[in-house]
């Protein structure tokens, strides 16, 4: 069966100027001998409106040039139409991509949905809400909310950001479920990780694979701003290991473990991040692995 792309294009994402995307993306598609078409992101992230022309027109690859939240808006529409999906990695983090070893570069990116291989990866659910990458509640999820109000976007307005934010930073209260077991944290963030990292090749959760049916939880408890960064920067380095998830004595710096579901009940009220956009506080978090939910396109030696 020949190939036929529909490129999917955020015009507002990341810095990079789209129109020399979108004319790099026709020149190298024309040049591959491929057919395709390309539509920009709509705001809704709903993609309901592409089905039937998936359908009628036996489109085989759905490619997101955008950001995390692009790329998890366009996956959670469209993972039920028998496609493989893509990524031109132009957001101000690329989690996703840069985890699958996915090149900034637009022209590399190319590339390899050219001649990469698709491979079945998890997603998770979190209150039903599909994510693909990354999901937090509190520090982080606070840095996202106001980064996304930002006129400007890119690495240096989100590193203001984190730095803003970091002296005013407050613990939040959480009980865990898990494994039927409960759990009381007081804990600066929580991030849900299936992918390995934050973005930008900030590693959060080193040992985090795409495909491994599992959950990467990591907590970063109540503790003074020195210690809290001496504990994030030890887990961004793989220096802590993975603990047994039923097993919370040391309650102190960073608590690192995988499951393949979660309840929080966010008693603090702490904001929350799905893939880097901001989303409503909610008081009760459930979280489930979806297994090899769809195929992602990466290089072949991944």
């Amino acid at each position: 069966m020949s190939r036929n792309i529909i490129y999917i294009i955020n015009p507002v994402s990341g810095t990079r100027t789209k129109k020399d995307l979108q004319q790099l993306i026709e020149k190298k598609t024309t040049e591959a001998g491929i057919k395709f078409q390309v539509f920009p992101s709509v705001a809704s992230g709903d993609y309901a409106f592409l089905h039937p022309i998936i359908k009628e027109q036996q489109v085989t690859d759905i490619v997101i040039a955008g950001g995390d939240g692009t790329v998890s808006q366009a996956i959670s529409s469209l993972m039920n139409c028998g496609v493989n999906f893509g990524i031109i990695p132009c957001g101000s983090g690329n989690g996703l991509a840069y985890a699958a070893k996915i090149p900034k570069q637009p022209a590399k990116a190319l590339d390899i949905i050219f001649n990469g291989k698709p491979t079945a990866i998890d997603g998770f659910t979190i209150n039903k809400h599909f994510a693909c990458m990354l999901a937090g509640l509190g520090f982080d999820a606070k840095v996202a909310h106001d980064f996304a109000k930002q006129p400007k976007r890119g690495l240096t307005t989100y590193v203001k950001q984190v730095i803003k934010n970091f002296w005013a930073a407050k613990t939040y209260l959480f009980e865990l479920t898990i494994e039927e077991k409960k759990f009381i944290i007081d804990a600066f963030f929580i991030s849900i990780a299936n992918s390995n990292q934050f973005g930008n090749h900030f590693t959060i959760a080193p040992k985090a694979s795409l495909a491994d049916g599992l959950l990467d939880i990591v907590i970063v408890t109540h503790q003074n701003k020195l210690s809290l960064l001496f504990q994030t920067f030890k887990q961004v380095v793989g220096k802590n290991k993975l603990q047994q998830s039923a097993v919370f004595e040391n309650k102190k710096g960073v608590i690192y473990f995988q499951t393949d579901k979660i309840t929080i009940a966010n008693q603090s009220e702490a904001p929350l991040h799905i893939d880097g956009d901001p989303a409503e506080t909610p008081t009760k978090v459930q979280v489930e692995i979806k297994k090899k939910c769809f195929r992602l396109i990466q290089p072949t030696d991944h």
